[in-house]
């Protein structure tokens, strides 16, 4: 029997259930807009939607490795790489680009130049400290955290602000040695 080949990310995004681009965008900002009510701050909303992408990453970790066929990545740099050619495309049918690399390879930027969260989407003055797109982050460092990698993520760029790209910086913090569960041998 041959070994499983890691699929591409084209691959695995042409046979995965989809939603609507346009009900999960608006279903997303909706989110979005509601933890703006009901918080009122702007850091406390930031807060909130990195915790639920945390939530998100910690479970779709699972997905991603049944489905991707992916194998153990070496190191932080192939991680990286696999983020953003297979994850983002087969969740978001996007591709990111990985650079900036640090010279000891514990941190990267992320970058996205389309991103469908975006869609429809104007932030007025009173927002401009909000990164509409934090979920991603906290997708990106629950998936990370279980998989053994503690990580930082932070914006650098945001097209909603300005800026030509979505950009996030992936800082390694530490890599989790694994732990088996206690296995009693009497």
């Amino acid at each position: 029997m041959a070994p499983a080949v890691p699929r591409s990310g084209d691959a695995i995004f042409a046979n995965v259930e989809r939603v609507n681009s346009e009900l999960f965008t608006l279903t997303y900002g909706a989110i979005v807009r509601q933890l703006l009510t009901d918080l009122e701050e702007v850091e406390e909303v930031n807060k909130q939607l990195d915790q639920m992408g945390y939530n998100i990453g910690i479970r779709l970790i699972d997905e991603f490795l049944a489905k991707s066929n992916v194998t153990r990545c070496v190191n932080f740099r192939e991680t990286a790489e696999v983020i953003a050619k297979v994850g983002f495309k087969m969740f978001l049918g996007v591709t990111a680009s990985v650079t900036n690399w640090d010279s000891e390879g514990t941190s990267c930027s992320l970058i996205l130049e389309d991103n469908p969260l975006i869609d429809f989407v104007e932030l007025p003055d009173t927002c401009q400290g909000l990164y509409y797109c934090n979920i991603l982050s906290g997708v990106v460092r629950g998936a990370l955290e279980m998989v053994s990698m503690k990580t930082e993520i932070t914006w650098v760029r945001d097209m909603l602000k300005g800026d030509d790209a979505f950009e996030l910086q992936v800082k390694l913090l530490k890599q989790v040695p694994e732990e088996y569960p206690y296995k009693d041998d009497e």
